[in-house]
C-alpha cells in the first residue's frame, strides 16, 4: 500500500509538472502573405522551430500562410495594436509606417543579389531595422522577395514604349507607383491577396514580382507574358510586435534574433533556387519569356524620377546605397 500511494504521488506530481509546464508555455501568432511552399513559408517554419527549440518550449509560435489573418498592411497595424505577434512582410506597405525604408525600393538601385544583402545586413539595412522601434514595432531582420519582373497578357515587354498604357497591379508603395507612371504603366495598388483574381477577371493586364512569387503563387495560370526586367531589388522583413518583445528576457531576445537570421539564410537559398529554375518552369507552364531587355532605355525613362527621388531622400544617402561594396 505504500509503494502504490508513493507511486501514486509521483505520477500526480508529474502530472502537474506537465500541467505547469503547458500553462508555461506562450503561443505567439506568425502571419504571412505567401503559401507555405514559398521563400516565406520556410523562413517563418524555420524561424518557429529556432525560437522554440532555442527556448525550450517555452514559446511556441503558430504560423498562418496566404494572408490567413490579414494582408500585408493589416498585419503590421495588428503588430502595432497587438492583435498580431510576428509577421514576415514585403516592403510593399511598409512605408506607410516608417516612412524612411522606402529608400530600398528605388528602382535599379542594386547591382545584383550580392550587394543588396551586403547593405541590408551591413551598417545601413541594421541603421534602417531601428527607425521601427517608435512606431511600436521590432525589426528582426532582413528578409528577401528578390529581383520583381513584370508579367502581363497584353504584349512581350521589350522597350519602355510597350508599357504605356498597362493596368499594372503594383504594390501599395509610393515609389513604385511614381516609378511606373514614369514609364507610362497605369499602376492599380491592392493587396497580393487580391491579385490572382484581379488577372483572372482582367481587372489589371499585369504585375511584377519576384520570380520566387510568381512560382508560389502559380500566376503563370493567368499570365502570358514574362519580361526579366529586374527592375526594383524587393527586400522583406521580420516584424515583432514592440509590446511583444519588450515581454522577452535579453537571453529570448536573443534567441529570437537568431532565429530570425536562421529564417533569413533558408529564405534566401529558396530564392536563389527559385531564380535558377524558374525560367524553365514558367516556360515550361506556357509563359512566353523575354529575358534580355535593354535596362539602360529603361533608367533613361526615370531620369525625372531619379531626380525627384534624390531631392527627396537626399542624392548622398541614395549614393552611399548604390556605391556600397
Amino acid at each position: 500500500m505504500r509503494r502504490f500511494r508513493f507511486l501514486l504521488a509521483a505520477a500526480l506530481a508529474c502530472a502537474a509538472m506537465a500541467a505547469l509546464s503547458a500553462s508555461a508555455q506562450t503561443v505567439l501568432r506568425m502571419n504571412t502573405s505567401l503559401a507555405r511552399d514559398s521563400s516565406y513559408g520556410v523562413a517563418v517554419d524555420t524561424f518557429a522551430r529556432e525560437v522554440e527549440t532555442g527556448t525550450g518550449g517555452r514559446y511556441r509560435i503558430q504560423n498562418s500562410y496566404s494572408a490567413a489573418l490579414g494582408d500585408e498592411r493589416g498585419s503590421i497595424e495588428g503588430l502595432q495594436l497587438g492583435t498580431l505577434d510576428l509577421t514576415m512582410t514585403s516592403t510593399g506597405p511598409v512605408p506607410n509606417f516608417v516612412p524612411e525604408v522606402a529608400i530600398f525600393d528605388i528602382p535599379f538601385l542594386f547591382r545584383d543579389y550580392a550587394q543588396a544583402r551586403a547593405v541590408l545586413d551591413g551598417p545601413i539595412g541594421q541603421e534602417m531595422l531601428k527607425q521601427f522601434e517608435p512606431k511600436g514595432i521590432e525589426a528582426l531582420a532582413w528578409g528577401e522577395n528578390g529581383f520583381r519582373n513584370m508579367t502581363n497578357n497584353k504584349r512581350p515587354i521589350r522597350t519602355p514604349a510597350d508599357l504605356e498604357g498597362l493596368k499594372m497591379r503594383t504594390m501599395e508603395n509610393p515609389i513604385h507607383i511614381e516609378a511606373y507612371r514614369a514609364l507610362g504603366i497605369l499602376p492599380t495598388p491592392m493587396a497580393f491577396t487580391e491579385v490572382f483574381t484581379a488577372l483572372q477577371q482582367g481587372t489589371v493586364d499585369g504585375q511584377e514580382n519576384p520570380l520566387s512569387v510568381i512560382l508560389s503563387a502559380k500566376l503563370y495560370q493567368v499570365q502570358k507574358y514574362l519580361t526579366l526586367t529586374g527592375h526594383v531589388y524587393s527586400p522583406a522583413l521580420i516584424l515583432m510586435s514592440k509590446a511583444r518583445w519588450d515581454e522577452l528576457s535579453p537571453a529570448d531576445k536573443q534567441v529570437f534574433l537568431a532565429a530570425a537570421r536562421e529564417a533569413v539564410k533558408v529564405n534566401r537559398a529558396r530564392i536563389d533556387h527559385d531564380e535558377k529554375n524558374a525560367v524553365a518552369e514558367l516556360r515550361a507552364h506556357g509563359m512566353q519569356v523575354i529575358e534580355h531587355i535593354d535596362k539602360a532605355a529603361f533608367q533613361a525613362a526615370l531620369a525625372p524620377t531619379f531626380a525627384d527621388l534624390g531631392r527627396k531622400f537626399g542624392q548622398a544617402n541614395i549614393d552611399r546605397i548604390r556605391n556600397y561594396q
